[in-house]
């Protein structure tokens, strides 16, 4: 791939090399970074809008022989370690941070160290569609089928866009940033009863459920002229 003239960008492990080469970079080379699209961390269970970054050369591959080494940069992002359930109940002296390190043979002069941590970190992002989609319509994929296939990921992809824009609708910020997979726990999959009176339909829902508003709220658009929901 490389001898086509294709660069690479991939995430390595905190291997003993990689720790290494992060604990060589100075101090006053880390730049502050802050990303358009904030990525959701699952340690802390926050959203990551600005983070650290800094670079150092690096090869992969030093186990080889010489002609089958690698060389490039290995390009860290840094954010401080926030995770209170991982505290002793102590406060730190120091700040402490979580690395995350990835590997390119990109040069320099084509993605600068922001550029090329910015161009990585949308993996990421498509990466929790992803995610969000294999936890649900994409789960009965592939079939043997390939038209069924194509047809079945239209369907995914409406049933994941449906589902994000009734969340956003809702204006409640928990909701908006939430997995598809609690969105239909908290939004979709309700407990309810739907009662005739007088030639009308109402939706009996439960007393005192804590989403009562948010649904509400999207009740509200989409079916402003139904039955009231009591």
């Amino acid at each position: 791939m490389l001898k086509t003239g294709a660069d690479v960008s991939i995430t390595v492990r905190m291997d003993a090399a990689v720790k290494r080469a992060i604990a060589g970079i100075a101090e006053n080379t880390w730049t502050t970074i802050k990303y358009p699209d904030a990525i959701y961390d699952e340690t802390t269970g926050s959203w990551i809008s600005q983070a650290q970054i800094a670079e150092i050369p690096f090869a992969a591959f030093v186990s080889k022989k010489k002609s089958e080494q690698v060389p490039g940069r290995l390009i860290v992002r840094r954010i401080p370690e926030l995770n209170p359930t991982q505290s002793t109940g102590q406060q730190t002296l120091f700040d402490t941070w979580r690395f995350h390190a990835f590997f390119t043979t990109t040069a320099t002069d084509d993605l600068d160290t922001v550029a090329a941590d910015q161009t990585h970190r949308r993996h990421a992002i498509i990466e929790n569609v992803h995610a969000d989609l294999k936890a649900s319509a994409l789960a009965h994929l592939p079939s043997g089928v390939f038209n069924a296939n194509a047809a079945w990921l239209v369907c995914a992809v409406m049933a994941f866009n449906l589902t994000r824009a009734a969340a956003t609708v809702t204006a409640t910020a928990v909701l908006a940033r939430a997995a598809t997979a609690t969105i239909r726990r908290k939004l979709i999959n309700v407990p309810a009863r739907i009662a005739t009176s007088a030639r009308r339909l109402r939706l009996h829902l439960t007393t005192n459920w804590p989403w009562e508003q948010a649904w509400t709220a999207l009740y509200q658009v989409v079916l402003p002229a139904r039955a009231p929901a009591t």
